[in-house]
């Protein structure tokens, strides 16, 4: 069963963001994660959003995948470019 890494975020420095974010997209290929949503604007269907959110979908086969990625040494290091750089919640569900 597929397992998905959601990600709301803002980012608060673009310049810093990129390099995190040219950094993490091999290291989430190498862990199997396929992204289903990067960014782009979103729609409001029911109740409120302020605009400021980045969205992120991230597929993995499985939790266990997720979780190598997650708490693998190498996205440990990729993290600290993110730091400064943005700030959100990231959760992990199961797919159906």
């Amino acid at each position: 069963m597929s397992y998905y890494v959601l990600i709301e975020g803002e980012v608060t420095d673009f310049d810093k963001y990129k390099n995190y974010r040219e950094a993490v997209t091999p290291l989430v290929h190498k862990f199997g994660g396929k992204y289903l949503v990067r960014g782009g604007e979103a729609k409001v269907f029911e109740g409120e959003y302020d605009g400021g959110s980045r969205f992120v979908v991230i597929e993995f086969e499985s939790q266990k995948a997720a979780d190598d990625f997650w708490y693998s040494a190498e996205y440990a290091e990729v993290k600290k470019l993110r730091a400064g750089a943005s700030k959100g919640r990231a959760l992990g569900v199961d797919g159906v």
